[in-house]
């Protein structure tokens, strides 16, 4: 620490030394993102240090949504068990048996064999890439879809292709547009079942398509489900079935099936007929990291067995705040939620008359925080996506400000009965 403090001082007094020339560390071109806090975010931090009251419609993280968590779940990690290191690299034979568990309750026979364990989804997934691609090999990824395969990718040195969802009555995927986006260097189909922030549950013809694409350009389909269990009507299917002749790779974890995102415990359950080899590089390369604790390994089939609790509450609040929208919305022919199957996210049809950046702002001064479209990769104006998973009385709130700001004269600074807070 004495080290640290007086390092930059050395530092400066190096400079002013004749002939001193400052050298520059040179940095991996795949960390080359620009950090810079954009306007958005700057205006966002700056509201909330000045303690100016803000209704958040983009929270996802359920331990700040007010649900009711069994106080045993820390408890859990006192398992005397965890002090003792048995490094497996596939994870802890108990928890695989208990992810195997919970995919029958979905109708699927898993042997523990097939699965990996990993401390999220973004590890899975960058296991997944190095398992399958090889540097600027192509991943194909639907849009509207959730901005995080980009750094991912980049991380392990593969580019992402982006492959049109479509709205027509409903999101569909775009089956022509997948196929055109396939390159001979295309690896593998990345699908979110259901996905985020559209709410689209891939249908069985659907997931055909994508089986004949695999099939014929010799992809992977890697499908991620952690909203899976959060389906409005009707029960949804898992992909740990596989589909006949592809490589499936299902991905998922406890931060949405347990509401528990601050444990750290995901998994990959690989299906096809290459899961044999498959399982054997995964090994090697959990191996290489052995990135899992034993305490949220044994602790996690208790709370993959009680996941029930907390799934209630957040699909009992999802459906309040959906309610909610949709009567605030019915008064308001301009304003149009398109449809939702699962998920915690509503996305708005708004009419484009500005940039959303600059409806999201004006927002904000009205007390309201709102994702822009163009976040989840739609077009720069005329959409918004809302979380359905805040407090109800928060949630209202903000909507109501959201209809009013909107429904009166958008992108003035005077609206009518609409003071800013």
């Amino acid at each position: 620490m004495m080290l640290a403090r007086h390092v930059p001082v050395r530092g400066w007094q190096r400079q002013q030394e004749p002939g001193f020339r400052l050298k520059m560390i040179r940095f991996s071109r795949r960390t080359n993102w620009n950090t810079e806090e954009n306007d958005l975010s700057r205006a966002h931090r700056l509201r909330v240090e000045a303690g100016l009251p803000i209704a958040d419609l983009t929270v996802s993280n359920p331990t700040r949504c007010g649900f009711q968590y069994d106080a045993n779940i820390v408890a859990s990690l006192a398992d005397g068990r965890a002090l003792d290191y048995d490094p497996q690299p596939k994870g802890l034979l108990a928890a695989r048996k208990a992810v195997c568990r919970y995919y029958e309750e979905h109708g699927v026979r898993l042997d523990p064999g097939q699965v990996l364990l990993t401390t999220s989804t973004s590890e899975a997934y960058s296991y997944l890439f190095r398992l399958l691609c090889d540097p600027g090999s192509e991943v194909l990824v639907p849009q509207p879809g959730y901005p995080l395969f980009d750094f991912l990718a980049d991380l392990d040195d593969v580019r992402v292709k982006p492959a049109p969802l479509v709205y027509d009555h409903g999101w569909q995927i775009d089956a022509e547009g997948f196929r055109r986006a396939i390159s001979t260097d295309a690896r593998a189909i990345v699908l979110v079942h259901p996905n985020n922030p559209t709410g689209h549950f891939t249908k069985p013809w659907e997931a055909q398509e994508l089986g004949r694409l695999c099939a014929e350009f010799d992809l992977s389909l890697i499908v991620d489900e952690v909203f899976l269990d959060y389906q409005f009507r009707g029960a949804a299917e898992s992909f740990a079935a596989g589909l006949e002749g592809v490589s499936v790779y299902v991905v998922s974890g406890l931060s949405k099936i347990a509401g528990l995102p601050q444990m750290k415990a995901a998994w990959i359950a690989a299906t096809g007929p290459e899961r044999v080899q498959a399982m054997d590089r995964l090994e090697v390369i959990a191996d290489t990291f052995l990135s899992m604790n034993t305490p949220v390994q044994w602790a996690l089939p208790g709370w993959l067995g009680g996941r029930v609790a907390i799934q209630t509450q957040i699909r009992a609040r999802v459906a309040a705040n959906l309610g909610e929208l949709d009567r605030q919305l019915s008064a308001h022919e301009e304003l149009r939620r398109l449809e939702v199957e699962g998920g915690w996210y509503a996305m708005l049809r708004i009419p484009a008359l500005q940039p959303d950046g600059v409806t999201v702002r004006e927002l904000l001064d009205r007390g309201v925080w709102v994702h822009p479209g163009y976040f989840f990769g739609m077009e720069d104006s005329g959409w918004l996506v809302l979380s359905l998973l805040g407090p109800e009385n928060e949630f209202g709130t903000g909507v109501t400000r959201l209809i009013v700001y909107l429904g009166t004269h958008q992108g003035s600074n005077k609206v009518s009965g609409m003071p800013k807070v």
